[in-house]
């Protein structure tokens, strides 16, 4: 089923110009003002050659050849090849300026939204489809690449050329020069149609592919599912008709484009049929000579191209536009999660105390705008060394403990302390690097072993890459592989199993080596033979190390010290395994469903 069309709002175009965008998109520019100003020289230079070449036809025709002067003929035409040669060098190089510049900024601007998208928390990921910001730095970042390589600064061309050659036609013969204009209120009314066609086409082409685009990102995602449910002819069919109305946008397009263009080379013709015909009556009565004409013919056809030329340049105007919008949109976005302005400095050595003070959190509001509370008044205390687990249903709020802690978001109410210190009051990276999390959807990049266990951190040497891998068992796991720690491991790890890509991902966290250690249903999506290697690795190495261990399976948590029941975001029992059965509450009850499921 098509995505439905509230979806793509955002592709709809604002203005086609705005000047306050423009005034920021210039600001990009300031590195490269010496190019700028080089690129706006070069094109004077070959606006200015453009109306040599009619000029010396001119002379050609009125002095050289009536007089039968070879030596003049011959110069003339000397000169007539140099402008023409001089013309191509000084676009040549041009083209080469601009399309280097357009790069530059294009680098800049894509690395100033990959840093802006590194610092944003998961709250904005969670608002923002990972399509969505892929097309910011990638397609409109290159909408912007073309109005800076090909539009931004070879406009100042087209003007240039226009200017001069409106001034050879004044100077030459006002009287045909008003003749070839008066074609232009056509040229002028038939570019405002096509720009209004043109836009529309535009952002029909736009919304029409960015539900494409939607559809496909699901169905190639989801493809197992789609084999499975033998869904393949329904969403063949379905691919068909997007594709369609995506064609047909395109067609629409393409038929303003073939439809102008023919129509402006009509009123081009129609100039020159007017020079002609002025022309000739001024030639008879003597007015003007045979050279003037044939120079006002060059003159003719050479003003009329920088005029298609902008009209081009409006559509790709407009689409640069709408596109840095959406990126000035992504860029001026607030942060929620920053480095505090006075930040304290933990010691090297992290005792690795964890304290949660009445900490309240909700990801979002219920339909009367009240709190959606996952967390409520959650307060407990983690000793330095002590092995902590954390249990409880589905949905009682304890992942979202680990992401409170590690600051991927922050509590409405409440704080949380490492070592007595407040964790807003720290640098996220001070922070982050004492604090090593596994997940149970581990995520491996396509480099290699060794890549994914350093995660390109210079400080952690070949040695000590192997040495975490030996210690959490994930040595003889890399040892098969046909290249070993160098064996790349494609897209997400897809070429490991669940239980080889966790132990990698142990390797990883050990690797840096954290004062606190959180496992975050580390083991559940494991065989027991991998989870028993897991688990012989961890117990050595949770000695005199803070851990946090949130768990489906309560067998793997029985030798913790202590254990926290949440139940519905409070916090509803603590104490150890034999305690907690003894108490005959909540824990106690889960075992006893947990046992009694193990047992059938």
């Amino acid at each position: 089923m098509a995505a439905p069309a509230s979806y793509h709002e955002e592709e709809a175009l604002g203005k086609a110009y705005d000047a306050r965008l423009m005034r920021r998109l210039l600001t990009y520019l300031r590195p490269y003002r010496l190019q700028v100003a080089g690129a706006i020289l070069l094109l004077m230079g070959a606006s200015a050659l453009e109306i040599v070449g009619p000029w010396l036809t001119q002379q050609v025709i009125d002095r050289a050849i009536p007089e039968a002067d070879r030596s003049l003929l011959t110069t003339l035409t000397l000169a007539y090849v140099a402008a023409t040669l001089g013309g191509f060098v000084l676009q040549y190089a041009q083209g080469i300026l601009t399309t280097w510049l357009g790069q530059g900024v294009m680098y800049d601007l894509r690395m100033e939204i990959f840093r802006k998208l590194q610092r944003h928390d998961l709250r904005f990921y969670d608002k923002n489809p990972v399509g969505r910001l892929m097309t910011r730095i990638t397609n409109d970042v290159e909408t912007l690449n073309e109005l800076f390589s090909s539009g931004l600064v070879s406009v100042f061309g087209d003007i240039f050329t226009l200017v001069f050659i409106v001034g050879a036609m004044l100077y030459m013969d006002w009287t045909l020069a008003l003749a070839a204009f008066s074609v232009l209120p056509l040229v002028f009314w038939a570019a405002f149609l096509f720009r209004a066609r043109i836009r529309d086409a535009y952002r029909d082409i736009r919304k029409r592919l960015a539900r494409l685009n939607s559809f496909l990102h699901e169905r190639i995602t989801g493809i197992r599912t789609v084999q499975l449910f033998n869904r393949e002819p329904a969403d063949q069919k379905e691919h068909e008709r997007l594709n369609e109305d995506y064609l047909q946008a395109h067609l629409r397009s393409i038929t303003y484009y073939a439809l102008f263009f023919p129509v402006i080379e009509f009123f081009t013709a129609l100039a020159l049929a007017l020079i002609i015909w002025v022309g000739g009556w001024q030639i008879t009565s003597g007015a003007v000579t045979v050279g003037v004409v044939a120079a006002f013919l060059q003159y003719a056809r050479r003003f009329f191209r920088p005029i298609q030329d902008l009209s081009e340049k409006y559509n790709l105007l407009q689409g640069a536009m709408a596109s840095s919008e959406r990126i000035f949109q992504l860029l001026d976005g607030e942060i929620d999660i920053v480095d505090p302005e006075d930040p304290v400095d933990l010691p090297p050595e992290t005792r690795g105390e964890i304290e949660f003070r009445d900490v309240s959190f909700a990801y979002g509001e219920t339909e009367d705008g009240e709190p959606d509370w996952v967390l409520r008044e959650m307060s407990f205390r983690v000793a330095p060394g002590e092995k902590v687990a954390i249990v409880g249903h589905t949905g009682a709020g304890k992942s979202t403990l680990i992401n409170l802690l590690m600051r991927f978001y922050e509590p409405q109410q409440g704080e949380i302390l490492l070592d007595g210190v407040p964790i807003r009051r720290l640098r996220i990276r001070d922070l982050r690097e004492r604090i090593g999390l596994v997940l149970q959807d581990v995520f491996l990049f396509s480099q290699d072993v060794a890549y994914n266990i350093r995660l390109g951190e210079e400080g952690i040497d070949d040695d000590r890459v192997q040495a975490a891998a030996e210690r959490v068992g994930a040595a003889g796991l890399i040892g098969r592989l046909e290249e070993g720690y160098e064996q790349p491991l494609g897209e997400r790890g897809t070429s490991l199993s669940v239980g080889e890509r966790q132990l990698l991902s142990f390797a990883r966290a050990l690797a840096f080596d954290p004062a606190i250690l959180v496992l975050d249903e580390a083991t559940s999506s494991v065989d027991s033979q991998v989870e028993e290697t897991i688990e012989r690795a961890t117990d050595e190495l949770l000695q005199g190390r803070t851990s946090l261990v949130i768990a489906h399976r309560l067998s793997t948590v029985q030798n913790a010290d202590r254990i926290l029941v949440l139940h519905h975001g409070r916090l509803r029992e603590q104490g150890d395994h034999d305690e907690l059965l003894a108490a005959e509450g909540l824990y106690a009850r889960l075992h006893e469903l947990q046992f009694a499921r193990a047992v059938g």
